[in-house]
């Protein structure tokens, strides 16, 4: 029997339909994003038809691609003719504007959440700072508004202090005193409930974390042995100052391995929906000590990294998820002559018509799912403890975990 407490490195790859299709609604829902804020900086918050394949193709799109989207989402985009003008011209939906002011009003109710939240992120760096630049690039996904700096951490300043890098033109967020009472980590919480709700052994429990692998994934015997021996191994918590220990130990290794374990593990579940692309998880790599080969860590611990639907989610997650189910509401079940689409007169014009034609030709038919993720970002790892509005360039080439 091996007497290592390392999980092997090579282990089964299991492919879960259930995430891929999951992960196919996060990839429309990214160009949707793209796509109204395209809309809404356009003068009265319409994009002329004309328009559409130029100011497109910044965001990514091919020729009549465009096009194509925008007929596949009658529920989020509306396509309609000018009573005037009599040209089509395209703009966001009454359904969708409700779900983007539902969502904004959530975000500013829960700012005091939010604040809690980028104070427990900074106190896990290494120096208690983190570049703002970073947190700017991530802050859809720890719920901080576009405005977070004066919002956030000007407004606060009992909390947080904008400091220049001496060395450097960076800015950099610190707080200003470390509160133990927010040292606490998620999975430490979790297990007091395993602990008080099954009398686990505390032996086994004071280290564990909870796995749940992907279903398919055959758990071999000695297997089974490693990650029994793992989850028995201590670890420094992600908030603890750890410049004083000497690393160069096997034992202290072991540490710190588990102990990136536990950073990304809290670092996950300060974010509103419990997941992050690896792009955004590098930006903190120096700051918490995170591995460089962030994608092959965290598939050595996939079990850890793998969940559902969230246990307990809250008013903002909630009105995320009314975009996704505005996406999922397919275009060949929407009546696209009423309601959503209107053409001026009530009847399909000769533009319209070889507008829709137009798209069909080149192969991106309206009803139907074309390459939608050609030129997206592969995002088939979805390890979760998923949607940025922060659109640039980096991001097209990440991992959604």
């Amino acid at each position: 029997m091996s007497q290592s407490t390392s999980i092997p490195k090579k282990q089964q790859r299991v492919r879960d339909h259930g995430f891929d299709n999951y992960m196919e609604i996060e990839k429309k829902t990214r160009k949707i994003l793209k796509f109204q804020s395209l809309i809404f900086s356009q003068y009265n918050q319409t994009l002329p038809i004309s328009r559409l394949d130029n100011l497109a193709g910044r965001l990514g799109f091919k020729q009549f691609e465009a096009g194509a989207f925008i007929l596949k989402f009658p529920h989020v985009f509306e396509v309609y003719e000018h009573p005037v003008q009599r040209v089509l011209y395209c703009r966001v939906t009454r359904k969708a504007i409700n779900q983007i002011m539902q969502e904004k009003e959530a975000l500013l109710a829960q700012i005091p959440d939010a604040v809690t939240r980028l104070r427990k992120l900074i106190m896990m760096s290494n120096a208690g700072r983190l570049r703002l630049e970073h947190v700017r690039i991530a802050r859809y996904e720890f719920g901080l508004p576009d405005d977070f700096e004066h919002s956030v951490v000007l407004k606060y300043p009992q909390f947080f202090r904008l400091v220049d890098a001496s060395d450097t033109r960076n800015k950099y967020i610190e707080v200003v005193d470390i509160d133990p009472r927010l040292t606490v980590c998620a999975i430490e919480k979790v297990r007091e409930r395993e602990y008080r709700e099954k009398g686990m052994d505390a032996e086994d429990v004071r280290f564990s974390f909870l796995v749940n692998f992907p279903p398919g994934f055959k758990i071999g015997k000695y297997y089974r042995i490693a990650v029994w021996k793992w989850q028995r191994v201590p670890y420094w918590s992600p908030y603890e100052d750890i410049s004083g220990y000497d690393l160069r130990s096997i034992e202290a290794q072991k540490r710190m391995e588990k102990r990136a374990v536990a950073s990304i593990h809290e670092l996950l579940s300060l974010t509103v929906e419990k997941k992050i692309s690896l792009e955004r998880i590098a930006h903190f790599r120096m700051a918490m000590n995170l591995p460089k080969k962030l994608k092959e860590f965290l598939l050595q611990h996939q079990g850890i990294f793998y969940k559902g639907e969230l246990v307990e989610p809250d008013d903002l997650y909630l009105a995320r998820r009314k975009l996704g189910a505005l996406v999922l509401y397919s275009s060949r079940k929407a009546n696209l002559d009423r309601g959503l689409v209107s053409y001026g007169r009530g009847r399909e014009d000769d533009e319209m018509e070889r507008f829709r034609r137009g798209c069909e030709e080149d192969g991106f038919e309206g009803g139907k799912d074309g390459k939608d993720g050609e030129g997206e970002d592969d995002l088939n790892l979805d390890l979760s403890c998923d949607v940025g509005s922060d659109f640039t360039d980096e991001e097209d080439n990440a991992d959604e975990i």
